[in-house]
């Protein structure tokens, strides 16, 4: 993964003090490797979960569906909280913990054929927010 793994989604929010921006993003999930992916995640490696917080990452979640295709895919929602994304998440990719728990997920996920260029994860358009 690289820094241009993330695409912004929605315009900013605030929280406290900080700005906060919202991001959505899709990918697919390998139908052989759900129970795999959903065992991994119910126990992240704990390096990994501090990076994320290091990184200004909040209220991180990820869901899976299985659509009327019949294929799986992930969705996943975060909110940014820090002040330089791009130095934030080029310091979470030159983690080696994450980039090893990077390489343990990856073979479970599918990425989307029309993708932009860069992304792993499909950054997803906003089209409703609530507060």
């Amino acid at each position: 993964m690289t820094t241009g793994d993330w695409q912004l989604v929605t315009g900013p929010g605030v929280r406290g003090d900080n700005l906060m921006k919202r991001y959505g993003m899709v990918i697919g999930l390998r139908p052989e490797k759900i129970a795999e992916y959903k065992k991994l995640h119910a126990a992240v490696w704990p390096d990994v979960l501090k990076m994320i917080q290091q990184c200004n990452i909040r209220n991180y979640s990820i869901y899976l569906r299985q659509l009327d295709d019949g294929r799986h895919y992930l969705f996943s929602y975060f909110e940014y909280t820090g002040s330089d994304f791009e130095a934030d998440m080029a310091k979470m990719a030159a983690d080696p913990t994450t980039r090893q728990w990077w390489a343990v997920c990856m073979p479970c996920q599918k990425p989307l054929e029309n993708r932009v260029a860069g992304e792993w994860w499909a950054g997803m358009e906003e089209v409703f927010h609530n507060d």
